[in-house]
């Protein structure tokens, strides 16, 4: 029997991360969506029909889509995206005959939404975040997880979590992130999990587990989410100063499982040096000497008196970072604000053969695991490439996931 391919939505797709990390596997994106709501021009969405053509890509608010009517998105077995980290809360309302309602806006009921609604509802879920999300807000330490939680388990799903750092995986990357898989009930899947050992599922067995092996772990938290989604948003963990999600955990029939794992791999490791491109580096990515001062002090520790607008004067005071970047070790974190010439705290540079220099767009799309000059496109500059590149995840992360849950849905 030949494997069919699995069908694939995907949400805010940025420039392409989670396809590109699919692809690779036998998935094939049916209908992909990629909206950018504070900006007139669409670069993301150009990007992204630069690369994998105009066919079945949405370029329009996925709140509108899903209001207008859930069936405009085709068929799909599993539906994955990267959403933005919000404030999950839900709010009643009288007129709403459901009773319940998310918050305007908020990109997470808009996933909610299609799951509840679609005919045919999607069997699986590959989603990401970032790892704050298990521990927001400030206030109420994992609420929104909680409400996610819940939410998809009233939808009749469960679901596995993992907060994975690539560079712990010998990728090229310090970038760490939350990933979690979802199974409808009816799905054999689900049903493997709801039979397993949970110690065993969330450390062998798993499809997180089998793509990124963690050391064996004996205790397990169990939570019991209680209530309705408006309970948990006014009543989740009130008085808890820490989040009860650890980063490692699954979800099934209101049961929470919960623990710490501990990243267990002895491969090959890519690391800054190994991204750079030598030699073919243009001028305006070097430092100037007149600026380096700037960067010394950005870069460098700090303590002193600073004063705020209103003349309140308060002591300042922060570490000193690593200066240049070391190239033996995976890169920090990108960050959106990565391009552009002006000095910063927290832009990599690093010692190149002319000097002191900041990285390039290809090396940036390099330690995202991106094909070489994938952001390349007319009228986008490096400054957006670079934080295309902040936003991006992780490519090698999906690949390896992408080919475990094809194995479980197989």
């Amino acid at each position: 029997m030949v494997n069919k391919k699995i069908k694939v939505a995907e949400l805010f797709a940025g420039v392409g991360g989670f396809r590109l990390g699919l692809e690779k596997n036998e998935y094939e994106i049916v209908w992909s969506n990629q909206w950018e709501p504070s900006t007139k021009l669409q670069h993301a969405s150009k990007v992204y029909e630069a690369n994998f053509g105009k066919e079945n890509h949405s370029n329009e608010d996925i709140n509108e889509v899903v209001t207008r009517d859930v069936e405009e998105i085709p068929d799909h077995d599993l539906l994955v995206g990267g959403f933005p980290c919000q404030d999950y809360s839900v709010a009643t309302t009288l007129h709403n005959s459901k009773g319940l309602k998310g918050k305007k806006g908020v990109l997470w009921w808009s996933i909610h939404s299609i799951l509840e609604n679609k005919k045919k509802k999607p069997k699986y879920l590959f989603l990401e975040n970032v790892d704050r999300l298990l521990k927001s807000p400030a206030k109420q330490r994992g609420r929104d997880f909680a409400v996610m939680l819940q939410s998809l388990n009233d939808l009749g799903y469960a679901v596995e979590w993992r907060v994975i750092n690539a560079a712990e995986y010998g990728m090229p990357q310090r970038r760490r992130r939350v990933f979690f898989i979802g199974y409808h009930k009816s799905t054999d899947a689900y049903k493997r999990l709801q039979k397993a050992n949970k110690i065993d599922w969330l450390t062998e067995e798993g499809t997180i587990a089998k793509a990124f092996p963690v050391a064996k772990t004996i205790s397990l938290k169990e939570i019991e989410l209680k209530g309705d989604l408006v309970e948990i948003t006014n009543d989740f963990n009130k008085d808890g100063k820490l989040s009860p999600f650890l980063n490692t955990g699954m979800l099934i029939k209101g049961k929470v499982y919960t623990t710490k794992t501990l990243p267990n791999y002895d491969g090959p490791k890519t690391v800054l040096g190994n991204v750079l491109q030598n030699g073919e580096v243009t001028p305006e990515f070097f430092i100037d000497k007149n600026d380096m001062p700037k960067w010394e002090y950005l870069k460098g520790a700090k303590k002193e008196k600073r004063t705020t607008k209103e003349g309140f004067e308060y002591n300042y005071s922060e570490g000193g970072m690593i200066y240049p970047d070391a190239l033996d070790n995976a890169s920090r974190t990108i960050i959106t604000g990565e391009g552009g010439k002006s000095a910063s705290r927290f832009k990599h540079v690093i010692v190149s053969d002319r000097g002191l220099r900041r990285l390039t767009p290809i090396e940036l799309e390099r330690l995202n695991m991106f094909p070489d000059n994938h952001t390349k496109l007319d009228g986008i500059t490096d400054t957006k490439r670079a934080f295309f590149m902040g936003n991006a995840l992780v490519v090698g992360v999906i690949e390896k996931i992408g080919e475990e849950l094809y194995n479980q849905i197989n």
